[in-house]
């Protein structure tokens, strides 16, 4: 018979999705089968699986920490913000549509056979099903409709472990004002509390702890210290925006769009030491950049007028005259060309110019495409002669097509794409002298683009290229997911959490 736990946290970004993958590595070290579920995720960061489905990358995450395959049982529903006030809903994979935030709050009770197929498909596999809940339980305007935290934790019959974060501050109150709003039903749900990012000596907390206990009738799991990991981020308070490196060779400035998506492409860049790698806002935060890319967002055409306005898209285009390297991944590559159109008011309806360092033009599709890719590079121009031959391995995700002037794309690699069994081959992206567009997310996640790409860089300032060392991303995860492994183990009581899984609810 299959076990099941739950985290939920106090509010958004207290560590909820790293907990899970942490006792997921655990559960799996200790020689259980054991797999993620988020029943909705509202995240830009999203994944296609084998069979061409789109996921949250945070169940991705989570998924490679019990070393199993992804797969859209682990997050049946995915909200993608498309404005303030809507987002795109995907249900099992596939869009449904966009829906403003009040006609969804009235649909959503209708995807509770939705996620419990899913659930159950996810039981009947796995001994272990950890499951993360999002944002706050203590919500009181959405509880009577809620699917995600407690709503979820007693269709599901799963204890649940209550997760603040003491690094914002405020920790106690976070957690005991959390439990003061939930029912009595709700509160005898939560087996115990967890203090998350800590700082300093736990000796000085013991007394706040012990008040804790007393106060909220929950023993206290652990304190789990503030721990620097490369593991992907969900969403877009990661602090990774933030984040500063010093000593690097070549400088990388990654534009911080406001609807901008999958941005874990970047993560594998952020490990070479010759590099700095920044995600930028404003034009003056580009003086020094090697490199400039413009990600994915899932809004191409409004995201592309924010960098008109706020003076961006020129600065750019600046640097690209100045020989500057420009890459593009699909809503940045479709940016790049001469005119991007929405006959079908996929984003925006009608036509916008493009910023024109690329002569192809985009038009907006009624269908998404979605699906893993392997290939190579195999005409590479210009600045970028050290990636011919270049192994590529990742996915599409995108609204729209692209085509040269002249017909067809001057592309940079030959892509095989589509379902096993029904492999199709393709050309994709355009490369021209210091320009290049893709429509492949992942795509430094291949270690000989990668390298390739930062020899590239190294070359273009006249530095030595020969001795630069990449990592083997899927193993340096590996060493990451087991780091965070033993924090955990270190920092909360497993025994206990052991003792939760056999009770139940």
């Amino acid at each position: 018979m299959h076990k099941s736990i739950m985290i939920q946290g106090t509010m958004s970004n207290v560590g909820k999705s790293l907990l899970t993958a942490g006792l997921c590595r655990v559960f799996k070290q200790d020689g259980y089968k054991v797999a993620p579920f988020k029943s909705q995720n509202m995240a830009l960061n999203s994944y296609i699986t084998e069979e061409g489905l789109e996921m949250g990358r945070a169940q991705v995450m989570q998924a490679e920490a019990c070393g199993i395959k992804p797969s859209v049982y682990m997050n049946p529903i995915l909200l993608k913000p498309t404005t303030d006030v809507g987002s795109q809903v995907i249900v099992n994979g596939e869009v449904i549509g966009n829906m403003k935030a009040v006609e969804y709050f009235r649909y959503k009770k209708t995807l509770i056979p939705d996620i419990m197929k899913a659930y159950e498909k996810l039981t009947d596999e796995y001994d272990i099903v950890v499951l993360e809940g999002a944002g706050s339980p203590a919500e009181i305007n959405l509880k009577q409709e809620d699917i995600v935290n407690m709503g979820l934790a007693r269709m599901t019959k799963s204890p649940v472990l209550l997760v603040g974060d003491i690094d914002r501050g405020g920790v106690f109150a976070q957690l005991a004002g959390t439990l003061m709003l939930l029912t009595e039903e709700e509160k005898a749900i939560v087996k115990a509390t967890v203090i998350n990012k800590f700082r300093g000596d736990k000796e000085i907390l013991k007394p706040g702890l012990t008040m804790l206990e007393d106060i909220c009738s929950k023993p206290v799991a652990g304190v789990i210290p503030y721990v620097y990991l490369d593991i992907d981020d969900e969403d877009s308070l990661s602090e990774r925006f933030v984040r500063r490196k010093e000593g690097g060779l070549v400088q990388i400035a990654v534009i911080r769009l406001p609807r901008i998506s999958n941005f874990t492409d970047f993560n594998a860049l952020e490990s070479i030491e010759e590099v700095n790698l920044s995600y930028v806002t404003s034009p003056a935060q580009l003086q020094e950049a090697d490199m400039v890319i413009i990600p994915g967002t899932k809004s191409t055409m409004s995201d592309l007028l924010w960098m008109r306005q706020n003076g961006l898209e020129a600065a750019i285009k600046k640097l690209a005259d100045k020989g500057k390297i420009v890459m593009g991944i699909c809503g940045g590559y479709q940016m790049l060309g001469d005119t991007l159109t929405d006959p079908y008011g996929v984003e925006a309806s009608g036509s916008l110019a493009g910023m024109g360092l690329l002569p192809m033009d985009t038009v907006f599709e009624k269908e998404k495409v979605r699906t893993q890719v392997t290939g190579q590079v195999t005409s590479p121009v210009g600045h970028f002669k050290l990636l011919e031959g270049a192994a590529i391995e990742g996915y599409e995700i995108h609204m729209g097509t692209s085509s040269s002037k002249s017909g067809g794309i001057s592309s940079f690699s030959r892509l095989e794409y589509g379902l096993a069994g029904k492999r199709e081959v393709k050309q994709d992206g355009y490369i021209m002298d210091n320009i290049l567009g893709t429509y492949v997310h992942g795509i430094f996640d291949s270690e000989e683009f990668l390298e390739g790409m930062v020899k590239t860089l190294l070359k273009s300032k006249g530095l030595n290229y020969e001795q630069v060392k990449t990592v083997d991303v899927k193993a340096h995860k590996e060493e990451q997911y087991d780091r965070l492994a033993d924090t955990i183990r270190q920092n909360l009581d497993i025994e206990f959490i052991y003792k939760i899984l056999e009770a139940g609810v």
